[in-house]
């Protein structure tokens, strides 16, 4: 599948949407994030607010690509990397909350697939220039959290019982994880960027193995579970509904974030 503009981006996300939408498939649930992320990120491309607009367009594609063709791919059971084969296959089973499926796409989107995409969009000593855009995204998907976190709430009603079963409230949870995730993205990126490319295979093995293993975490959080179950048995089994409460939640103006 051939990805030339964030506007072909937008429309392989509307594909895998409306799709799981259609068959009942939890997969929807972070298509259906990802998809306001890259809408807003194409917002922010048409109106100046990051430092090279042209860059960030190409990172954008480079960045959805890898979601869209591991996708793809699951979809035709075809080979793709461990931690999506970890989140794709937990869409199966009901125990997962809506939460966890949000999170562990974005583990492997952003763990593994964002220092990936990073790296062949400012390749080797170019990828400094990068830094500043990199973290307006970070600005981006942090200000968007608040939002679907209140609509999860809205069909996941016990979901407040995080903040006592954790000890830290589930908005803490979500952008320490997207905080730690993005940081270590830029290590790795930049780590990647340091080799030639004939050297990238073996080291992005690695980072599946670590992030597939972050995963299973995610989905089998040990005595957390037991809690979880709870507040999985008040929530919607509704896939559709559930798709709808988190395509619905508003987002902040561009205008309001730093720039």
């Amino acid at each position: 599948m051939s990805l030339t503009s964030i506007d072909d981006v937008l429309a392989a996300l509307d594909d895998v949407v409306e799709r799981a939408r259609r068959d009942g498939d939890r997969r929807g649930y972070f298509a259906v994030l990802y998809r306001k992320v890259t809408g807003k990120i194409k917002e922010g491309v048409a109106s100046g607010h990051f430092d090279d607009a042209e860059r960030m367009a190409r990172l954008g594609v480079l960045f959805a690509g890898r979601y869209v063709e591991a996708e793809h791919a699951y979809s035709h059971r075809a080979e793709l990397t461990r931690c999506w084969r970890v989140a794709f296959d937990a869409c199966a089973s009901w125990r997962p909350l809506l939460l966890q499926h949000l999170l562990a796409g974005i583990n492997a989107h952003i763990n593994l697939d964002l220092g990936i995409a990073a790296a062949r969009c400012s390749p080797g000593a170019r990828l400094p220039e990068l830094r500043g855009d990199f973290e307006k995204v970070n600005d981006i998907l942090t200000s968007m959290l608040g939002p679907v976190q209140a609509n999860i709430a809205t069909v996941s009603p016990l979901i407040g019982l995080l903040d006592t079963i954790g000890g830290r409230t589930d908005d803490e949870i979500i952008k320490f994880s997207i905080r730690r995730a993005r940081d270590g993205a830029w290590r790795f990126a930049t780590r990647l960027a340091a080799l030639d490319e004939d050297a990238w295979p073996d080291v992005i093995a690695e980072q599946d193995r670590c992030v597939a293993l972050v995963a299973h975490t995610v989905l089998r959080p040990g005595l957390l579970s037991t809690g979880l179950l709870l507040i999985r048995l008040a929530e919607s089994n509704d896939v559709r509904r559930n798709m709808d409460a988190l395509a619905v939640a508003p987002e902040p103006p561009l205008a309001e974030l730093p720039s």
